[in-house]
């Protein structure tokens, strides 16, 4: 039996990826055709107005935290800020951050559920300036639906942070249940980190310790290169000084052996002369 032909249209007022049982049924050169179609970039609009720093530096400061630490420890775990995010026959959205567990980390255009294998695991919204009930009640129910393990809400203006996690084994249906703090602090058990306020500022914990952000890193870097030159510069002060101290104990040594060569010249010529007076006597 010949398959019948598939095809999918995107609108550009609101890019869809198809449902997954017409993607499920799409040749790889189709599924290909509509990944290249599907929209990375749009233009401005209420899905994504201009923002400022106070919007900006939350969400660029906890993508970076995050990268640098999940490189360090060698855990593979994508990070994105304002990625458009496609679930199947859903309206696209752009989570000001999303982090996707054990998937290849590279470059990417848009997170396209059906071509990944897989959804989001977590996502983080930063609240200033726009409606909170975008991002505190309809993003809560929307996200859950799409079985987004955790959510997170980091209020910048009124320092605030909220946290919701799936109940474990909901489907279909799935709601979000708060995230209860515990001493100031909420867990990510997706993340295995904690999130925190720190005044107007996001911090991320392992154990104790404060997730570094890049310009931390940076001034980090900066000290130790000065430490590591003044060492070096101490350690050629000492080359210097150990090297004068060895020329000085040459310049010993070699008058020293001058005086030694004078002596013993002086010597073997008054022994000549002794020699040379005993014969005149006898």
């Amino acid at each position: 039996m010949q398959r019948a032909p598939t095809s999918w249209v995107i609108d550009p007022d609101d890019p869809r990826a198809p449902p997954q049982e017409l993607w499920d049924r799409m040749t790889l050169e189709e599924r290909q055709r509509v990944l290249d179609t599907l929209p990375s970039e749009f233009e401005v609009s209420e899905a994504c107005p201009p923002e400022g720093d106070f919007h900006f530096n939350p969400k660029v400061a906890a993508r970076d935290a995050l990268g640098g630490y999940f490189q360090r420890i060698g855990r593979r775990v994508y990070l994105a800020c304002e990625l458009p995010v496609y679930y199947p026959a859903e309206r696209m959205f752009a989570p000001d951050v999303i982090a996707v567990l054990d998937v290849e980390v590279k470059e990417r255009a848009h997170w396209s559920v059906s071509a990944e294998g897989k959804g989001i695991d977590f996502a983080l919204e930063i609240l200033w300036s726009g409606k909170s009930k975008k991002d505190l009640e309809d993003n809560v129910a929307r996200y859950a639906s799409l079985g987004i393990s955790e959510y997170f809400v980091f209020d910048r203006k009124r320092r605030r942070l909220r946290g919701f996690r799936l109940a474990q084994g909901a489907q279909g249906s799935a709601r979000y249940q708060p995230i209860v703090p515990q001493e100031g602090r909420l867990a990510s058990t997706v993340l295995d980190l904690d999130l925190a306020l720190e005044g107007d500022r996001l911090r991320f914990f392992h154990g104790l310790a404060p997730l570094p952000e890049t310009h931390e890193l940076l001034a980090r870097l900066g000290s130790m290169v000065g430490d590591l030159e003044a060492r070096i510069e101490e350690t050629e002060m000492r080359v210097d000084e150990e090297r004068r101290r060895v020329d000085e104990e040459r310049r010993r040594v070699d008058e020293e052996r001058q005086r030694a060569d004078e002596a013993e010249r002086r010597l073997a010529e008054a022994l000549a002369e002794l020699e040379r007076l005993k014969r005149e006597r006898g």
